[in-house]
């Protein structure tokens, strides 16, 4: 009795030690190369400047086109050309979201008693960001435009990648510099 008993515990842990062996899973992650690409943005998108180029501090209601025949991402407010960027000027591009609360929800959250729980209403809000320096006019800066949606953010910073010759490096586009020039910046 006392035998068949051991035998059996022994039995029962060879089994249990087999079924804690590890196992060996398949994990694919995704790379650069497998990622979908976006589809390609329209030409001409509306879209609200929310600041930083020299000269325009205002935001403003508009459209973005990109001007490939002069190659350029030109920014117009009612059929009236306002200001481009040129396509070689352009250093980074990536989309930003950013999540912001309405202004409605800001004013009635300061209704007492009932208003507390819309002070945590919140809305996402995608941008278009760009880090550019013109050559011409050695100006330089950051820029962003704020777009419908994260479908159209993502087509207008691929479309606009692939126009200036930006890379992929993780989620934003960027100009590699040329070794030449590199060496020259370096000391």
């Amino acid at each position: 009795m006392k035998f068949t008993g051991t035998l059996l515990l022994t039995a029962v842990m060879a089994a249990t030690v087999c079924a804690q062996r590890p196992r060996a899973i398949e994990k694919t992650v995704p790379t650069d190369a497998t990622k979908a690409a976006p589809p390609a943005a329209p030409q001409t998108m509306k879209a609200k400047y929310e600041g930083g180029v020299f000269g325009f501090n205002n935001t403003m209601e508009g459209t973005l086109s990109f001007d490939d025949t002069n190659q350029r991402l030109l920014f117009r407010k009612n059929q009236k050309d306002i200001f481009f960027i040129p396509y070689k000027a352009v250093n980074s591009a990536f989309a930003d979201t950013q999540k912001r609360r309405p202004t409605a929800a800001t004013v009635a959250q300061h209704v007492p008693f009932y208003g507390w729980p819309l002070g945590f209403i919140k809305t996402k809000v995608r941008y278009l960001t760009l880090q550019y320096s013109d050559p011409d006019t050695n100006v330089s800066g950051v820029t962003s435009f704020r777009l419908d949606n994260k479908d159209m953010v993502d087509s207008a910073v691929f479309t606009l990648a692939s126009k200036a010759g930006l890379v992929p490096r993780g989620e934003i586009y960027i100009r590699k510099r040329d070794d030449a020039e590199a060496k020259k910046t370096t000391p």
